[in-house]
């Protein structure tokens, strides 16, 4: 008990900066999990969650068993799958060329510049979308006219949504997420750059065995966390790219969740929805974990 008053007192300080994110993840993450019990009930709003009747598993078969189940997924797990093919390598390839820049003015210029989309919010981001690919006076389409095509419709074609959202996320996320990767960039010892150096490697010698390898922890670390993620799309962006000529490729579980749950009241539906898809992403960020843990020494734990 002393040994850990005294660890108590040495730490106090750091324990009273940790405090706020203790109360917000307690009172927004935790306290809300009580919520799931409605997936099991016919939750009916005037009678409360305990006095509702039980209904086991009747959501979950109804959602198995629905039409939409197959579209949905596999909706969900594409755009997830191709954000995380193609926009987690982003911010790492834009981080290394960065640290390749000598000139620190021209270095840090270029990454203000990236990461300032990020604090701009998806409803300007995807009006930004609709004003640039405009099939009548858009900045894009008046390019592919002047080379003699006819203008696209882009944000009504379902063949192009996946990689206007992929581009804009990257486009939006690339230079803030660049950050963590710059501050594993800063500490690799410079020493080993310089013995590199020494033994006669290139600048593509130092890339591969001295800075991949000095930054290679944080990049699994976060892989598996974007691995549990796979699921959980941007609800707020997709449903303002969404239109109905774009549900067959758009129409992903969270959208389907606001339309079943919130706008439809039906909210026992939405809520098995919801634990299902964020069962799921627990599943993938354990076996990313797992597989990290046993092909290398770098797990979440």
């Amino acid at each position: 008990m002393s040994l850990f008053l005294a660890r108590f007192n040495r730490s106090k300080y750091l324990l009273l900066l940790f405090l706020p994110a203790l109360v917000y993840y307690i009172l927004f993450k935790y306290v809300p999990m009580f919520g799931i019990l409605i997936s099991f009930k016919d939750y009916n709003p005037f009678k409360g969650v305990w006095e509702s009747d039980w209904s086991g598993l009747k959501y979950y078969k109804l959602f198995f068993e629905s039409p939409d189940f197959p579209k949905l997924v596999k909706n969900t797990i594409l755009l997830g799958f191709y954000r995380l093919v193609f926009g987690f390598p982003a911010p790492i390839i834009l981080a290394l060329l960065l640290n390749e820049v000598r000139k620190q003015v021209l270095k840090r210029f270029v990454q203000s510049v990236s990461y300032l989309p990020h604090f701009i919010s998806n409803v300007v981001v995807v009006s930004m979308m609709f004003l640039f690919l405009s099939p009548s006076n858009g900045l894009v389409n008046q390019i592919v006219e002047w080379f003699g095509a006819d203008a696209i419709n882009f944000m009504q074609d379902e063949n192009y949504f996946r990689s206007l959202y992929v581009l804009s996320e990257i486009w939006q996320h690339v230079g803030w997420e660049t950050i963590i990767y710059l501050a594993a960039l800063s500490a690799i010892d410079p020493q080993l750059y310089e013995a590199a150096r020494v033994d006669g490697a290139s600048r593509w010698h130092q890339l591969l065995h001295v800075t991949l390898p000095g930054i290679s922890s944080a990049i699994i670390i976060l892989c598996i966390l974007n691995m549990g993620q796979l699921l959980d799309i941007g609800f707020e962006k997709v449903l303002l790219m969404l239109n109905p000529s774009i549900y067959s490729t758009a129409d992903v579980l969270s959208t389907y969740v606001y339309r079943t749950g919130i706008q439809a009241m039906n909210y026992s539906y939405g809520t098995a929805i919801d634990l299902f898809t964020s069962v799921i992403n627990l599943a993938f960020i354990l076996s990313a974990n797992w597989i990290s843990r046993r092909v290398s020494e770098t797990s979440l734990w």
